[in-house]
């Protein structure tokens, strides 16, 4: 990779999952080649990349789990399993003749901003570049979380993360523990129940399961999707129409509920008969509080015989014997962490530095993450977050909000070439802090606030800076564009004396109207 040492580009793509191709391909649409994708792993894939453990599979259905402007028509089943993902993406990566620009094992290590140059200068694993514009994609779901337990260090089995799966450990007739209840967890334990000699799940709180309304797609729909276009439009668009109309009971009246906490409840008897592990597997939280989990085989591999459920989580090992807060003690051969991610506390947030020499990380660490439309943070000029603060769904397809930041990362562009010359935009702290209002305000009705229960959606203080309180369409119409009055207009700093401070906070007003009567003109 010595060959792209000490490059500048116009744009670099941080990260080869759904976001990160995404965002290349809106790019390419809108004639920019000048860019690079760069990518910590040797492939492309995110989180469906790295996220291969047995019976990984979306719990979004396949044809609303894909970009409108590639569709596909040839999903094998209703909602998809990881592989076919993967092989999406692959084929997204491949149409659009991204290959090119793809920079794979560059991790990136630190991202700082030059206030002179007007410029990010980049360090990656594979050398150094510069960028005018910095699109982060690296995504909530890249960075495994592993809680300090206590002894775990000296656990003589094998330990590893749902996202790190280890392919060459063999599970079969091994005493395992499963550590988490949540989306990850739920479609691990029905997969290795029945090779595994014992398999102890340590529960802190229980998740609502509904039945997963998942089946093969038939050979004639396929051939329709293929012959008629239209129809896979169609067929997407109801699918969106559906969660649409459920966001108002999630966002506005979470007691609305009520009904689908029943057939949650009658899901549950249906499968377990032992009124002791019903009572252990039954939430005493609103439904929806937590992510709504997908699956059919849950339930019954938890009632099957080698299965013991602890209603405790995982506070200490020792040799290799763990221990539950309840003093609930298991031997085990092996440990295997459903635990999440680092969601609220990305990493990637560690290594960006910005104009005032703060990172990231230090400029959320008071109040929370925060970002103006959930894509650009004050004092980070130029830098774009895809799925960023309150961008996440708790019903519906990220990838609905990906397409809307897409169209909020192109007029971005757009406004950069209507300014001309060596420009940025830092988005400005009253525009953030009404955005931030606006979301949290809104945000103090919903179930995800209201249902009492402690998800990961909210971080260390209790802040929901995760989840978007309202409807996709409502998240297209507030990034239809960048609006340049909510952002101050930077200009390289005027040698010879001159305060380059004033000079551009004095010229941000006569650039944004200078803009957009160019704008209007074209």
């Amino acid at each position: 990779m010595s060959g792209h040492e000490h490059e500048h580009v116009r744009v670099a793509v941080i990260g080869s999952g759904f976001g990160g191709l995404g965002a290349a391909v809106r790019l390419r649409r809108e004639g920019i080649t000048d860019f690079v994708i760069l990518e910590r792993a040797s492939g492309v894939g995110g989180t469906w990349r790295d996220n291969s453990y047995p019976g990984c599979a979306c719990d979004v259905p396949s044809h609303l789990y894909s970009f409108s402007f590639a569709p596909n028509p040839d999903w094998p089943r209703t909602f998809s399993g990881q592989r076919h993902i993967w092989e999406y993406l692959e084929y997204v990566a491949d149409t659009f003749r991204l290959r090119p620009h793809l920079r794979f094992d560059s991790e990136v290590k630190l991202a700082r901003w030059d206030t002179e140059k007007l410029w990010w200068e980049l360090e990656t694993a594979s050398g150094t570049l510069t960028a005018d514009v910095v699109v982060s994609a690296t995504g909530p779901l890249s960075d495994p979380k592993i809680p300090a337990i206590p002894g775990l260090d000296s656990f003589p089995g094998k330990v590893f993360h749902s996202a790190r799966w280890d392919h060459d450990y063999d599970l079969r007739g091994k005493r395992v523990a499963m550590i988490g209840t949540g989306a990850s967890a739920i479609q691990i334990v029905p997969a290795i129940q029945r090779d595994v000699a014992r398999l102890t799940l340590f529960q802190r709180t229980p998740p609502w399961v509904m039945p997963r309304v998942d089946r093969k797609i038939t050979a004639p729909e396929r051939w329709l999707h293929r012959q008629l276009p239209a129809s896979t439009k169609l067929r997407r668009g109801i699918l969106w129409g559906i969660r649409e109309l459920q966001v108002q009971a999630f966002t506005k009246h979470p007691g609305e509920l009520g009904l689908v906490e029943s057939l949650a409840k009658a899901n549950i008897a249906r499968a377990v008969r032992d009124p002791e592990l019903r009572r252990k597997l039954t939430p005493d939280y609103r439904i929806g509080c937590k992510r709504i989990l997908l699956s059919n085989s849950y339930y019954p591999a938890l009632a099957r015989p080698n299965v013991d459920v602890v209603a405790s989580g995982l506070t200490e090992v020792r040799g290799s014997t763990v221990i539950a807060a309840d003093g609930t003690e298991t031997e085990v051969d092996a440990i295997v962490f459903g635990t999440g991610f680092h969601v609220t506390d990305m990493p990637i947030a560690e290594r960006v530095v910005g104009a005032e020499g703060r990172t990231l990380a230090e400029s959320w660490a008071e109040n929370g993450m925060a970002a103006l439309r959930g894509a650009t943070a004050g004092g980070f000029p130029n830098l774009m977050t895809v799925i960023g603060p309150n961008t996440g769904l708790g019903n519906s397809s990220m990838i609905l909000m990906i397409e809307s930041q897409l169209n909020y990362l192109a007029d971005y562009l757009r406004q950069l070439n209507v300014l001309g010359g060596r420009a940025a935009l830092d988005p400005r702290p009253e525009a953030v802090g009404r955005w931030n209002d606006f979301v949290q305000q809104r945000m103090e009705r919903t179930v995800w606030n209201t249902g009492g229960c402690n998800s990961w959606y909210l971080d260390a203080s209790g802040r929901n800076t995760t989840v978007w309180p309202g409807t996709t369409a409502e998240f297209r119409r507030a990034t239809r564009y960048a609006d340049l009055a909510e952002y101050d207009i930077l200009r390289p700093p005027v040698k010879q004396g001159t305060d380059a401070t004033t000079t551009t906070q004095g010229t941000a007003k006569a650039e944004r109207g200078r803009a957009r009567k160019q704008e209007s003109a074209a």
